[in-house]
């Protein structure tokens, strides 16, 4: 890792490269490049890599369980006990962002060092600003207005400074993102950050702030550029060999990469990552509010498809379904026909398919070694998705918002049929299908959370689910941003707590 996060308490990994010194550092172009495969190994900490599934589990998706050691504290977070000390999943919800903020910004302050052409050291900046921008926005979107960074500091007094407004970090979101798109190379992502990268977090971070009307030319940048499509094949979206074809890795826009043996999600302190963590210990577990969420084949919700059978409740759904839970009843093989059955039980009555590679399966401490499907944290789906719902709030029901949304729904293996354009005519009702979409298409992918929140009907939604031992959802208006943890406030002193949280 180049360095540290900007924790008062703590400043981790002060001096960065192992101690090596700005003297005999950045004295090459390997150097250079070495330090930016350190800014994006931040990428791999927490909710910026893999783990980033589990901001489902504080949504109305998935039920999270309590042994999960990596991120304590997260179903205490669903039930109401959201606090100054709470401690757990939320520091880390705000220290990785700016473990990878001080990051990039040591290589922006160190890279005009190196003795590289002037074009690769812009790329290499603009590489840097966008994953700062990214690690930004998950924290804006968590705490509202946080410290803005723009520098590298050495001296941890340095940190001691006021937060800025929302619309401030916004701005400098912005900022980075537009020098992101200015200076990326145009061309497919292949690991790096391409311009296509920063679009479409511009475009999200627009609509995230309700700036519809600015989202739609950013979107349609990408629509029109041709560079992305949909994959041939949605299940393949979410496991390794997949994600290596290009048929299927032409969806992908920008994600954390894993590559085993050397590079995978987890093996210390103990042997996890995706397929123990999910499809072996099944700490994520499906609500069925969002398995009832899944259509009927002929495009009917069940309430009003002849389709449904109450006997066989998830025969004929949506194929995104059985792509994305495992149900009542089924088996789990590995490609040679192997069944898995050593889940641990799920209280919901539902697994956590996505992401899971049955072809690697049974599941051993062993296989942690292979674990390294890489996370995306954007797809072309989701560009499609941003632009039928930008364009239905600046202009309502049109040709264009059913056609994204249809291309979505069509995609080979899920085939689903077009929206009803009779029964989705209005802007309200077709706001509701397209929000139905956005949460079966992206299911347990993390976004949910963010979702609901931008949508401001979180407090509305949670409280109508229970857990399975009883407790009811809660979430209220304050909980639309985080604490600043106790440890924080207590370091610096200018850091003003979050209202409510007093």
């Amino acid at each position: 890792m180049l360095v540290a996060g900007v924790s008062c308490k703590d400043f981790l990994d002060k001096v960065p490269l192992n101690s090596i010194s700005n003297e005999t550092f950045w004295l090459s172009e390997g150097d250079a490049q070495a330090a930016l495969t350190g800014v994006y190994s931040r990428l791999q900490q927490n909710f910026l890599g893999y783990e980033r599934v589990y901001l489902d589990g504080l949504s109305d998706n998935a039920y999270l369980d309590p042994g999960n050691g990596n991120q304590s504290s997260m179903l205490n977070m669903t039930i109401g006990s959201i606090s100054p000390v709470l401690g757990g999943a939320i520091n880390n919800i705000y220290s990785s962002p700016y473990r990878a903020i001080t990051s990039c910004n040591y290589f922006l302050d160190n890279i005009d060092r190196a003795p590289i052409a002037e074009e690769t050291k812009t790329r290499y900046k603009a590489e840097a600003r966008f994953i700062r921008a990214l690690a930004y926005f998950d924290l804006v979107q968590a705490f509202g207005g946080v410290i803005i960074y723009r520098n590298f500091f050495a001296v941890t007094d340095d940190a001691k400074i006021a937060k800025s407004t929302p619309e401030e970090v916004y701005a400098f979101i912005h900022e980075d993102l537009d020098f992101a798109i200015a200076n990326l190379p145009d061309e497919r992502y292949n690991g790096r950050a391409v311009r296509g990268s920063a679009q479409g977090i511009k475009a999200r971070a627009l609509i995230t702030q309700n700036k519809f009307s600015e989202a739609i030319p950013v979107l349609q940048q990408i629509i029109n550029s041709g560079r992305y499509a949909l994959a041939n094949n949605y299940a393949a979206l979410f496991r390794t060999a997949g994600q290596a074809s290009a048929d299927v890795n032409r969806e992908i826009m920008f994600s954390t990469q894993y590559l085993a043996p050397n590079n995978v999600h987890r093996t210390s302190p103990g042997a996890a990552g995706m397929d123990i963590e999910l499809g072996w210990f099944s700490l994520m577990q499906p609500y069925k509010d969002l398995v009832d969420a899944y259509e009927m084949t002929d495009g009917k919700p069940a309430s009003l498809s002849p389709l449904f059978d109450p006997a066989n409740p998830y025969a004929n759904r949506d194929p995104r379904l059985d792509m994305t839970v495992k149900l009542p009843g089924e088996v789990w093989r590995n490609g040679a026909g192997v069944e898995w059955a050593g889940s641990y039980t799920s209280v919901t009555g539902f697994l956590m398919e996505k992401y899971v590679d049955l072809s690697r399966a049974p599941f051993t401490t062993a296989t942690a070694q292979n674990s390294d499907q890489d996370y995306i944290h954007l797809r072309y789906a989701d560009v499609l998705l941003m632009y039928a719902e930008a364009m239905n709030e600046v202009n309502g029901p049109g040709e264009e918002v059913y056609n994204a949304l249809n291309q979505v729904r069509s995609r080979p293996t899920v085939n689903m049929p077009a929206v009803d354009q009779l029964m989705y005519n209005t802007q309200e009702s077709l706001r509701e299908y397209i929000r139905n979409e956005r949460r079966v298409e992206l299911a347990l992918e993390g976004q949910r959370y963010n979702d609901l929140k931008r949508w401001r009907i979180a407090h509305i939604k949670l409280p109508t689910l229970r857990t399975p031992a009883g407790a009811q959802l809660q979430f209220n208006t304050t909980n639309y941003v985080l604490p600043f943890q106790q440890a924080e406030l207590d370091a610096n002193p200018n850091l003003v707590q979050n209202d409510g949280y007093n």
